[in-house]
């Protein structure tokens, strides 16, 4: 069976009811749910973890862990969500954390630097990202990380931090070339693949994938944005963690078997899913 490790279920059932974010999960938004994670099972995906964006999105993840027992929730502040009162977020993410093996939350994030979008603030996003890493650090919990336009900032903040023995984590749709890839797996991360390997222009993302071992490589939608290539331009959905295995087996020229149980292999070690 397979994982989708990053995943925003949460935003796909409000893209259908068209709500907006600041309430838990209605009746309406549960049912569609179950069908999202019934069509996930039927295409060989047993576990979805939600992540966290902001507080009222980690909630969401939050309740979502809460109602279907295959499902499991991060919680973060991401970049380009990170605003003056940032400290309070995370204050309330620690108060969260007090529960963390009740609320099933197994990682922090997605949080880290985005330099895409401009009019960012440098200073917030790199105080918000490092006051996250502590709280993975203390509560012994893998980094979901967002890096856009920003492997330098990203690596040296990862890297001053690398002598900790509780440092790990992903780095959610890896888009670098190899160089960044062996430098983060050297700090201890793996590497979060999805979609966006099977668009035209991406060869040299799939140079990589062939590249590093399979043990060192976990799965993710990040549905419902960054569809394969076969529905680009429709939502995505955690259905399509099988179509990222079946085209990362053809790539590496390996079983999709092996693919799939490496995969979920290398995800349940690292969010600990198993001893859950």
């Amino acid at each position: 069976m397979l994982i989708d490790t990053h995943c925003h279920m949460n935003v796909i059932v409000r893209n259908y009811i068209e709500k907006n974010f600041f309430n838990l999960l209605s009746l309406e938004e549960v049912e569609l749910c179950k069908k999202i994670i019934h069509d996930a099972s039927a295409n060989k995906v047993s576990t979805i973890i939600n992540v966290g964006t902001d507080l009222i999105e980690s909630l969401t993840c939050i309740d979502i862990a809460k109602h279907f027992s295959n499902c499991w929730a991060t919680i973060g502040l991401h970049p380009t969500d990170t605003k003056y009162n940032w400290q309070t977020v995370i204050t309330e993410f620690e108060t969260l954390l007090h529960n963390k093996k009740e609320l099933k939350i197994i990682g922090i994030g997605e949080c880290g630097i985005d330099k895409y979008h401009k009019g960012y603030d440098a200073l917030l996003q790199k105080q918000a990202f490092e006051a996250q890493i502590e709280l993975a650090l203390k509560h012994n919990l893998p980094l979901v990380i967002h890096s856009r336009d920003a492997d330098i900032e990203t690596y040296e903040i990862l890297s001053s931090y690398r002598n900790e023995p509780n440092l790990k984590g992903t780095i959610h749709c890896f888009s670098s070339d190899i160089r960044y890839a062996e430098k983060y797996i050297d700090l201890g991360f793996v590497l979060g693949f999805g979609g966006t390997i099977t668009y035209p222009k991406n060869t040299p993302l799939r140079e990589v994938i062939t590249a590093v071992p399979l043990e060192k490589i976990i799965l993710e939608t990040d549905a419902p944005f960054l569809p394969p290539q076969i529905i680009r331009g429709k939502q995505n959905s955690p259905a399509h963690i099988k179509t990222i295995a079946e085209y990362i087996a053809v790539l590496r020229n390996e079983s999709f078997d092996d693919v799939a149980k490496i995969t979920t292999q290398n995800a349940k070690f690292l969010f600990n899913i198993h001893l859950q």
